[in-house]
């Protein structure tokens, strides 16, 4: 009966100890998990500032249909080249971009995220991208624009705000 008695003490002796190292154990795992989270958040903030300062280094560039360089630039050439200088891959067109990262509403809108727009009348498909460079009172974006080549507009402008289709974050 001694012996019975001993087992029993030590056994739970054994399982309560066991217990409080895996509460230990998961503090620990949960301070990991957010100090990663906010390692990630902080690299992606770093990539995202890091996209829109290439892509201002083409203001000015003149339009060209397809471009992808100093020489002439399309709007999701501007993006894709700029994204794709911090190894984010995206598809080369507007119209397959608006399928990637997910939908933010424009009330949730934030530096790096992708505007979308419908700009030819006769169509209601996505045919213009632009890349958020300000948000705050107006939102800003570098697009590449036939009539004025890669430039910062306003979506304030009536011409953006009509034309206007939404929003996704790739990052």
């Amino acid at each position: 009966m001694k012996k019975l008695l001993y087992l029993l003490v030590v056994l739970s002796i054994t399982l309560s100890s066991c217990g409080g190292a895996k509460k230990r154990s998961a503090v620990s795992r949960k301070s990991t998990k957010t100090s990663k989270k906010s390692t990630r958040a902080n690299a992606n903030s770093k990539k995202i500032k890091s996209i829109i300062d290439y892509a201002k280094t083409f203001e000015g560039t003149r339009y060209k249909y397809g471009g992808t360089t100093k020489r002439g630039m399309d709007c999701s050439g501007l993006v894709y080249t700029s994204f794709k200088k911090e190894e984010v891959v995206l598809p080369r067109t507007s119209r397959a971009m608006a399928t990637q990262g997910i939908k933010v509403s424009l009330k949730n809108v934030a530096i790096g995220d992708l505007l979308f727009f419908k700009t030819n009348k006769n169509k209601s498909s996505i045919n213009h991208v632009g890349l958020v460079v300000k948000t705050g009172k107006q939102i800003q974006f570098i697009h590449a624009s036939t009539s004025k080549g890669v430039t910062i507009s306003s979506l304030d402008e009536r011409y953006w705000n009509n034309c206007f289709a939404g929003v996704r974050r790739i990052l």
